[in-house]
Parts: structure tokens; sequence; C-alpha cells
């Protein structure tokens, strides 16, 4: 594996981005827009994943970003759970939900992946 001189380069963190935008994207209108308390917390979430893989990168210590991934990977799972309060508030379409909730499995499979990696 080539050395990843930043944190952008790396394919969790990219998918995670991604995650993030669709959120932002889903809950910028309607009665998901209305919705404060729910659309902070998905947003904050779907951030949480993406910038504790950020963060991990610069922890120093393969040890050290494991825990950031771990975080980064409970974020997504959150955004999943999200998802569905999100869908059953028909804020979102079964779509819409299916999309995003298929991304944070992409996320959580890469940060598994990399996390198998760090441990190698």
């Amino acid at each position: 594996m080539a050395k990843i001189e930043r944190f952008e380069d790396l394919k969790s963190w990219q998918k995670a981005r991604g995650l993030a935008n669709l959120i932002y994207d889903f809950s910028e209108d309607g009665g998901f827009a209305k919705d404060f308390e729910l659309r902070n917390q998905i947003r904050s979430a779907a951030g949480s994943s993406m910038h504790n893989i950020a963060e991990g990168f610069d922890a120093g210590t393969d040890a050290e970003f494991v825990r950031f991934l771990k975080i980064a990977r409970r974020s997504a799972s959150e955004v999943q759970s999200q998802l569905y309060l999100a869908l059953d508030r028909k804020y979102i379409t079964e779509d819409q939900r299916q999309t995003a909730y298929k991304t944070a499995t992409e996320v959580k499979r890469l940060i598994n992946g990399f996390i198998g990696y760090l441990h190698k």
C-alpha cells in the first residue's frame, strides 16, 4: 500500500464526506429543515464520521487512529438509525433512506478495512 500523506486521500474519508453532503441535501427542505433537533443531530453524526477520520489521521499512533476510526464508525451507525426516524416522519422517501443507508454502510466497511490494516 502506498503511503498516504493526507487524510483527504483516504477512501473512508472521501465516502464519509459524500455521506455528510447527502445528509445535508436531504435535510435542507420541508419538514426535515423545520425539525431542528433531528436535522442538527443527523448532520452532526454525519459530520462526525468524516471529521473523526481526519482527526485520527493526525493522532500520532495507530492505536489512537483506530480509536478515532471506531468513533467515526459509530457515527455512521447513528446516521443509519436516524434515517429511520426521518423516514417515519416522512421527511425522506424510502429511496433516499436506502441511498444514504447504503452510503453509511460503505463508510463503515471502509473504516473496518482500514482498522484491520492498522492492526497488522
